[in-house]
This record gives C-alpha cells, sequence and structure tokens, in this order.
C-alpha cells in the first residue's frame, strides 16, 4: 500500500490541472477518485462487522465519553425560504447539484438520534423485529453480537442497523414522521464535520445528545456522524439536475426504489461527508450504519419549489 501511494503521488506531482477540461479542473477526478475510496472504506467495515473473529485494531474512546447535554424533545425548524444543495464551487457528487432555494412549512425535529432505549419500548409494545445483530440474552434484555463482540445493548447510544421500513414504522408509532430531504438538510444548516463523531476509529456511536456544542443552527445535535438518517424521500434528480462524469454513477439509481440517507456515521470518513450528502439504498437494507430522527408537523403541509 505504501508502495502504491508512492507512486500516485509521484503521478500527482507532474499533473496539469487544465481549468478548460470539467474532469481535471481543481482536481475533481482525482477528488472524486480519493472520495469513492473513502466510501468504499466504509462498506468494507459494514462486512467485517460480521466476522466472528474481527477485532479493532484501534479504538478511539473519545467519541464514547463525549459529554451529554439536556435538551427539548424536539427542535423548530423555521418555515419559508431554504437553500438546499451544493454550492456551485468546490467537490460535490452530480446528484447534490444544482443548488436551489426550497419553500418549507415550519416543522419540528428530533433534537437527537432515536436511542436504542426509545427503541426497546417500541419493540416491546409492538412486537417488531429488533435491529440487525440483536439477541435476546435470555433475562428478558437484548444483547448486541458484531465486531466480534457479545455486549448488553446501551441504552444511551443511537439505534443502528434499521430498515427504511423499520424506521418509518417506529416514526408512525411515536406519531411522528421520517423528514424530508429538504427539511433535513434544513435542519442540518450549520452543522460541522469537524465535531462529529467520524473517521470509523470509534467503532460506534456517540452517546445521543452528545456534541452539543456543534449543534445545528437549529439546535440538532449529531446531524453529522454517529449514524446515516432516513429521510422519507426516494432518490430523485434535482430540478436541472446533469449528470457528471458518467450517467451510471447517480442516474440510473434515480426512482423510487431508493430511499435517502442523510448526515453520515461514525463509519464515515470525515472528508467524504457534507449537509448536501446524498446517500441511497433500499429501503429493506439493515446492514448499513442506519438509524432514525424523526420530525413532525407544525404546521401541515410542505411545499417545494
Amino acid at each position: 500500500m505504501d508502495q502504491v501511494r508512492e507512486r500516485t503521488l509521484e503521478v500527482l506531482d507532474g499533473i496539469e490541472l487544465d481549468r478548460m477540461d470539467p474532469l481535471l479542473a481543481d482536481g475533481f477526478v482525482y477528488e472524486m477518485l480519493l472520495a469513492h475510496e473513502y466510501q468504499h472504506n466504509e462498506t468494507m467495515l459494514q462486512l467485517l462487522q460480521m466476522v466472528e473473529s474481527y477485532e479493532p485494531v484501534e479504538v478511539d474512546r473519545g467519541p464514547a465519553g463525549e459529554a451529554v447535554s439536556d435538551g427539548p424533545e424536539m427542535v423548530l425548524v423555521e418555515g419559508g425560504s431554504h437553500e438546499i444543495g451544493a454550492p456551485g464551487v468546490g467537490f460535490a457528487y452530480d446528484n447534490e447539484r444544482p443548488r436551489r432555494r426550497v419553500e418549507l412549512q415550519p416543522f419540528r425535529i428530533d433534537r437527537n438520534p432515536v436511542t436504542n432505549a426509545d427503541y426497546i419500548t417500541y419493540l416491546e409494545e409492538t412486537g417488531s423485529e429488533p435491529p440487525m445483530y440483536w439477541e435476546r440474552d435470555g433475562e428478558g434484555g437484548w444483547v448486541r453480537a458484531a465486531m466480534g463482540l457479545t455486549q448488553e445493548v446501551d441504552l444511551r447510544l443511537p439505534v443502528v442497523h434499521v430498515s427504511w421500513d423499520e424506521a418509518d414504522a417506529f416514526a408512525s408509532w411515536a406519531g411522528k414522521r421520517l423528514p424530508s430531504e429538504p427539511e433535513w438538510e434544513a435542519a442540518a444548516e450549520g452543522a460541522s464535520r469537524k465535531r462529529a463523531n467520524l473517521d470509523q476509529f470509534s467503532f460506534g456511536p456517540a452517546p445521543a445528545g452528545a456534541y452539543a456544542d456543534a449543534a445545528s443552527s437549529s439546535g440538532a445535535v449529531q446531524m453529522l456522524g454517529d449514524i446515516w438518517e432516513w429521510t422519507s424521500s426516494s432518490f430523485t434528480a434535482y430540478p436541472g439536475f446533469e449528470a457528471f462524469p458518467y450517467p451510471e454513477y447517480s442516474e440510473v439509481f434515480f426512482g423510487d426504489e431508493h430511499k435517502v440517507l442523510r448526515g453520515g456515521a461514525w463509519a464515515t470518513r470525515r472528508d467524504a461527508i457534507r449537509t448536501s450528502f446524498r446517500n441511497w439504498d433500499l429501503p429493506m437494507r439493515r446492514q448499513i450504519f442506519s438509524g432514525i430522527r424523526c420530525a413532525r408537523d407544525e404546521s401541515q403541509g410542505v411545499l417545494e419549489s
């Protein structure tokens, strides 16, 4: 790996970034390749967690020890005009553009991600299937068996490894709903990846309510990192979308078949995530590091321009 990296850096040293070539301008194609490698780092972790004998070489205990702050159950996101999508400059994928303005009705969104404790209450009341990797401990409690370890489910942590179908069912049970993509991004405005549980080495979420010093402008915490959050939206093109650098990256996945996730997880590389980043997957998928944050109408209806 060191040898490959050394040769790669030698090639990059000799590259001329032609501003007239959209693939080379600002080094787009190289950043895209790096981002793609970052995303595969997370995919490999999805597989490693299934290996019974796997043991992390290094674990960062910092996120697990982050202070937890109290706050309201939900925070208000003001209605009106919000800008959604990646700006015209800087790296982003084609599906994040063009940036546009949407009109939203005021709504409320959970301040924190849904916790294991919340989800256990839901399981007990509905008899629903538990998240992936959960099993009974024989005494009425729950344990989680993944990453080579079997541990008691920590009630403080955000629930992870739930499908879109399960997230949607939980939200309905809670008297809420999943946020739409525009709503999620509006709620995440001001969130920074600099203070978030990212980059893989924590090997799990931080407690719900952590990183309050890096809350979004709306007051929601952990909008970036810890868990991917399902939205109610299908993966479709933004108005004015143009495929780049090839249709197969985004365009072939557009439609009702895939649901959008936002925010990144503990397994997401820091330089790969941003508030405009759109992840997508099939609604039955659970091996991904996916969780829940619910929303509720402040007044009826959500309008998008």
